[in-house]
């Protein structure tokens, strides 16, 4: 198992650098990312190119790299907060300076497109990050408190239940309600993030080493064919049995698409979940929905199907 290095946790007043790595932004989400970071009590301070607008990215690689590094370098910031996901993350990744990060350890926090940062830095520093919120994410009181529990509390041992919130939207929505393939009980490193981005980073440098691992995978906005693609990908590629465990979050409006002859979603994550020995579940409070929990990367953790639990089993800060 990587060692792993944890960042300093948060303080009331820190400093949280606002960044854009991956999609461009705007100013009313940079208005609404700011009045979330100062209402958990820290102070912002913006990236230099956090406005720059270069096609669908938040300005050009050099521009975006140059945030992030100098987020890092920075030692009145504290925590790194990119805004939004999007895409172009995963264009960072070869010019991503790791032996900075290694000397600087910071809190790195956020989701989607974020996925390929959480990747590529696990696996070339081992710093603990973590997948939860974007700073422009509308937060229900649910995803605030275990956001916060984790990044300022370095607790022994910290239980995470579903969300009360998405049990009740099942009732409406099928695809938000918890379901087990396979029951169990199993424990390792949590690892994973945004399915599709933890598919095209396999059999690159960066890729997401699952194995013995408690894998979490999340999409949305995409066709069942498409999730087949990328589950298929994923297991060619590593091999799903070699996990402790597969657990796939909330994935919204990814059902077939108008009138189309098609899978449901929940037909196609059973083509990979049902040959499973390993504990498999879907539906769980991650992914592109408001209520959702925060995990961070590397740190290990035990997953119980019939409690609907995941227990983080060491602190994620130091």
């Amino acid at each position: 198992m990587k060692q792993l290095i944890k960042p300093p946790r948060l303080r009331q007043g820190d400093t949280v650098g606002l960044i854009a790595p991956g999609g461009y932004t705007s100013d009313r989400a940079i208005e609404k990312a700011v009045r979330n970071i100062e209402s958990l009590g820290f102070r912002v301070k913006t990236g230099a190119y956090l406005r720059s607008v270069f096609g669908n990215y938040a300005g050009s690689v050099q521009q975006r790299l140059a945030d992030l590094h100098a987020m890092f370098a920075d030692p009145e910031v504290k925590a790194i907060w990119p805004i939004r996901g999007g895409s172009g993350c995963i264009s960072l990744l070869s010019g991503l300076d790791y032996a900075l990060i290694r000397r600087h350890p910071k809190v790195l926090l956020g989701y989607s497109d974020i996925t390929a940062l959480h990747l590529a830095i696990h696996q070339r520093v081992g710093l603990v990050t973590f997948h939860g919120p974007v700073a422009s994410s509308t937060m229900s009181d649910y995803s605030r408190e275990h956001m916060m529990a984790v990044l300022t509390d370095p607790r022994p041992s910290y239980t995470i239940p579903m969300a009360a919130e998405n049990a009740q939207r099942a009732l409406s929505e099928p695809h938000y309600a918890i379901r087990t393939v396979t029951e169990g009980v199993a424990t390792g490193p949590l690892m994973g993030g945004n399915l599709s981005l933890v598919a095209a980073l396999a059999g690159t440098p960066y890729a997401c080493d699952y194995r013995g691992c408690i894998l979490f995978l999340e999409e949305v906005n995409e066709a069942p064919y498409r999730i087949d693609r990328w589950m298929t990908q994923l297991d060619l590629a590593g091999g799903f049995d070699k996990a402790a465990a597969l657990m796939i979050g909330i994935c919204d409006n990814c059902g077939p698409e108008h009138e189309e002859i098609s899978l449901t979603l929940d037909q196609t994550l059973d083509l990979h979940l049902q040959p499973l020995t390993i504990p498999a579940v879907s539906g769980y409070s991650i992914g592109h929905i408001r209520n959702q929990f925060t995990l961070p990367m590397g740190v290990r953790a035990t997953l119980d199907t019939h409690r609907q639990t995941v227990t983080l089993l060491e602190s994620a800060v130091a």
